[in-house]
């Protein structure tokens, strides 16, 4: 049977926009909540080693991502909630160029309105010293080029597996789960030593409110140039070895396309 596939649209319905808000809003208050839940030393869930207290927050944080791309805000938009992954698949050409600006400002003015919401819901114990509304810091140890190439090679990455299994549609219903684990791994990991954000929405909300902006453009640039650059590996090796149909957005997958390779 010939696949039947719409062709890209010129730009997504406003309302995707306003779903990438939504669940980027709800994303950076769970990541606040948690960061204030298991680091706050006032807290009955706190955690005083900080590689344990990442692992548990990655784990969650993974979790969660993985729900709210299969929620139908997520569903219907794409689920990106990262301004790196809406530039990534804009550049394999699965997501229309007019579309980029609005996701992108609604994915930044969500981290800012989750981050404030925190603020507002767990009060003064998310702005003071250790939380500081969830602001990520890399070690002390690592300096500015080792915490851009980490956030730079790790988007690269993420970029690469999304774009393999958006390209095998027997294998795309995995991909939220991946994402998950990938996300997981990352803070766990790289939260330690580079901050393992991956996501210029996930740490410009808290940086933007905190006032720590001093490595905000490492955390803001890096993931985008990572981006671009596993869209070009992209096209220059592994279109070739996926199903022969244009890539979905949508992370979830697109119900309209047909199953199989």
């Amino acid at each position: 049977m010939v696949s039947t596939v719409s062709p890209l649209p010129r730009r997504l319905p406003l309302v995707c926009a306003v779903d990438e808000f939504a669940l980027t809003t709800v994303l950076l208050f769970i990541a606040v909540t948690v960061v204030r839940w298991l680091r706050d030393s006032g807290s009955p869930l706190y955690v005083a080693d900080l590689h344990v207290a990442l692992g548990a927050v990655g784990v969650l944080i993974g979790a969660v991502l993985t729900g709210l791309i299969l929620t139908p805000p997520g569903r219907r938009s794409g689920g990106h909630m990262n301004p790196a992954v809406t530039v990534a698949l804009w550049l394999v050409d699965a997501f229309p160029g007019r579309s980029v600006p609005p996701y992108v400002l609604a994915q930044l003015a969500g981290s800012v309105a989750g981050t404030g919401l925190a603020r507002l819901v767990w009060g003064d114990a998310v702005s003071l010293p250790p939380v500081v509304y969830g602001a990520i810091r890399p070690a002390a140890t690592w300096e500015p080029a080792s915490v851009f190439l980490a956030e730079a090679g790790c988007v690269m990455a993420l970029i690469l597996a999304v774009a393999f299994f958006l390209g095998h549609t027997r294998y795309i219903r995995l991909l939220p789960y991946v994402i998950g684990l990938s996300i997981a791994l990352v803070i766990a990991l790289l939260g330690p030593l580079s901050g393992g954000s991956i996501n210029p929405a996930r740490q410009f909300g808290p940086a933007a409110l905190s006032g720590q902006t001093t490595a905000l453009w490492i955390y803001l640039i890096a993931p985008i140039l990572g981006a671009v650059i596993g869209a070009a590996i992209y096209h220059l090796f592994m279109w070739r070895f996926h199903a022969c149909q244009p890539l979905t957005h949508k992370l979830a997958g697109d119900d309209d396309r047909e199953k199989g390779d």
